[in-house]
């Protein structure tokens, strides 16, 4: 075990949670639902698949032998998360990168950190190493709960200081900002999002049993972590590709795929974080005619599939990480949660969403993000200790 390799791992996987909606905003007429679930094949089908069967041995096998009570409750937890994931591009509609992430997963480090070792006071035979109160009884696990608690309280400043943006930017600068700002609607689809996403943590939980077949065929260790994604991931797909398609047929954007030009209802559409067309993004009628409507195709393929990789990534180096964190493996969501944060934030400044707000939101999102960075090293240094005995 190597708990500052796990750290690492855990910003590496931060860094592509929080950039991957980034190359969305390259894609041109095309709906939310359609980029949404081309990138959702590589993020979700093609990379889990393809990087498992290089890296594994025996990947079919592995997870072939396991009881159909694993298989169920990974494949059932990762589809419960995939609900927070339809909601969680709402979040960046409404609230914008830095904000709508801060709130959306301050919900689910505080859910996904703390329930797994709780539950195992209620439920021993769940595959977690101790309970929380096993957790607290040593020194470096105090510290490393102290962590948790400065990983909360950093969400919370970062969450103040969106509050604050709201009240004192002027409505024509949010909206330049991010088109549909809507603190009230972002604060009640980033909770929803938030809590379901944690059964990401659950269902990573729920497929130990996998990556410890895995290790028994010869797998290396660190690389342990990959066959049970394709079964999370899975069922995660399994609850975005019903409601893409269900988005494709009612708003009649199933023909984007392969079309070579849109529709002049469709000719102004761009990647907004949001479900269909919003009505920033439509093209006038009256100027329709005068609408490019070819489709820039190898663009949006490229775009959606540079999104989709991107996003997968996190989960690649998140259990990569959760290798290396030995006992303290419950903190290996709250380091996740935080450094997507401090990335999310930064692309949230490169692309001028906080541009306008005062000086004391200004302080407020640096504070919370500063606290966050703080966290992490607090948690590092508990799981080096818990290393050291």
């Amino acid at each position: 075990m190597n708990p500052f390799l796990g750290v690492v791992f855990h910003w590496l996987g931060g860094l592509a949670s929080g950039s991957f909606y980034v190359p969305y905003k390259g894609v041109k007429k095309w709906s939310w639902e359609t980029y949404w679930l081309v990138g959702g094949f590589f993020s979700w089908i093609i990379c889990p698949s393809l990087l498992a069967s290089i890296l594994t041995k025996d990947l079919w096998g592995s997870i072939g032998q396991q009881s159909m009570t694993t298989l169920w409750w990974t494949y059932f937890f990762g589809a419960m998360w995939g609900f927070g994931g339809l909601t969680f591009g709402l979040t960046m509609r409404y609230l914008g990168m830095s904000l709508g992430m801060g709130v959306a997963l301050g919900y689910c480090a505080a859910f996904g950190t703390l329930l797994p070792p709780i539950f195992k006071a209620f439920i021993p035979s769940i595959p977690v190493p101790e309970t929380l109160a096993q957790i607290a009884s040593t020194t470096p696990g105090q510290i490393t709960l102290v962590g948790v608690t400065v990983t909360l309280l950093g969400i919370g400043v970062a969450a103040l200081a969106g509050l604050t943006k709201e009240r004192e930017m002027p409505e024509a600068e949010k909206k330049k900002a991010i088109s549909e700002f809507s603190f009230k609607k972002g604060i009640i689809v980033a909770t929803f999002s938030g809590i379901m996403s944690a059964c990401f943590a659950f269902a990573l939980t729920a497929g130990n049993p996998i990556g410890e077949a895995s290790l028994k065929a010869g797998t290396d260790p660190i690389w342990t972590g990959l066959p049970k994604l394709v079964v999370v991931l899975l069922g995660g797909f399994t609850t975005n590709f019903v409601w893409c398609v269900i988005l494709n047929i009612r708003n009649r954007t199933g023909y984007q795929y392969l079309a070579a030009h849109v529709r002049p209802e469709h000719a102004g559409l761009t990647a907004s974080g949001g479900e269909g067309a919003s009505s920033s993004s439509a093209t006038p009628r009256a100027a329709v005619a005068e609408a490019d409507l070819r489709v820039p195709r190898f663009g949006n393929f490229f775009f959606s599939a540079l999104a989709g990789t991107t996003w997968y990534f996190q989960f690649f180096f998140y259990t990569m990480g959760e290798t290396q964190m030995g006992k303290f493996g419950f903190a290996s969501w709250t380091l996740h949660m935080a450094s997507i944060i401090i990335f999310s934030t930064m692309w949230g400044w490169i692309f001028h969403e906080w541009k306008g707000s005062s000086r004391k939101a200004h302080t407020l999102i640096g504070l919370g993000i500063a606290t966050l960075i703080l966290s992490t090293i607090i948690i590092g240094y508990g799981t080096y200790l818990k290393a050291g005995h």
